[in-house]
């Protein structure tokens, strides 16, 4: 497989959804494309806590408070406990998303493979979880051939440090890797913070809300919701557009 690519596509996206039009659009995978709060986000979320409670020794409720802290201030647990705490990624990775029971739990909009589909430019999945636990994801769903490569957290490395969502710095590469301006990509996303990142270099914005809770619920896993899902704002300045289906994006 070539860096960033689904298996059997080339890289740069040279596949069946380069169409001639020079978009490209940059999906998020999690409450994005598939119900995350139902399918992963609360064993994940338990897996990272028992990750840090073994590994650094911390009782559970110390290990919960440090994994919702480090995602808070770094927009990614896994960040905070290579900084440090010396831990490997891959091995943090690894060990978290391996999520048994995933595939039965895993739910999307019936028609979104067919909207998929329809949509002109070339199509990349760009999430900061783990490749293996994407692929499982797409597969499942029977949407990875909707999509020219996947762009996971394992890829988002510049001068070797990790940068993922909502690292501009980050945004910029993958423009920039995909031989095309910021301005030609339109990243679909549920997380607030990481489309104001990404509209400050000239990205399009579009705001998925079909499966964003209202509130943050007592008790729900912190990495289930976006950080500002709740936000004053009907639509805040940085977002271009708001949709609660894939199907709303073939009029843009």
């Amino acid at each position: 497989m070539s860096p960033w690519g689904v298996p059997g596509l080339g890289w740069p996206g040279t596949g069946r959804s380069a169409t001639g039009s020079k978009r490209v659009w940059l999906f998020d995978l999690d409450n994005t494309l598939h119900d995350a709060s139902h399918a992963s986000f609360g064993p994940t979320n338990e897996a990272m806590t028992q990750y840090i409670e073994t590994h650094l020794n911390l009782p559970h409720a110390e290990a919960w408070s440090l994994r919702q802290h480090y995602w808070l201030h770094y927009g990614a647990t896994m960040l905070g406990l290579v900084r440090h705490h010396g831990v490997k990624a891959s091995h943090f990775l690894e060990t978290t998303h391996r999520l048994p029971g995933l595939e039965s739990r895993l739910r999307a909009s019936a028609h979104d493979r067919a909207a998929l589909r329809r949509l002109r430019g070339r199509k990349f999945i760009l999430t900061n979880a783990p490749r293996a636990y994407a692929l499982r994801v797409l597969n499942t769903l029977r949407l990875a051939d909707c999509f020219d490569g996947v762009i996971s957290i394992e890829d988002m490395t510049m001068f070797g440090h990790h940068r993922p969502k909502p690292d501009a710095r980050m945004f910029r590469c993958v423009a920039a890797r995909l031989k095309v301006q910021p301005h030609s990509c339109t990243l679909v996303e549920d997380t607030l913070d990481h489309q104001r990142s990404a509209r400050r270099i000239g990205m399009r914005t579009v705001w998925m809300q079909r499966y964003l809770p209202p509130v943050r619920r007592p008790g729900f896993p912190p990495e289930s919701v976006s950080k500002v899902s709740v936000h004053p704002c009907h639509k805040p300045l940085y977002v271009c557009a708001r949709i609660k289906s894939i199907q709303g994006l073939l009029s843009m």
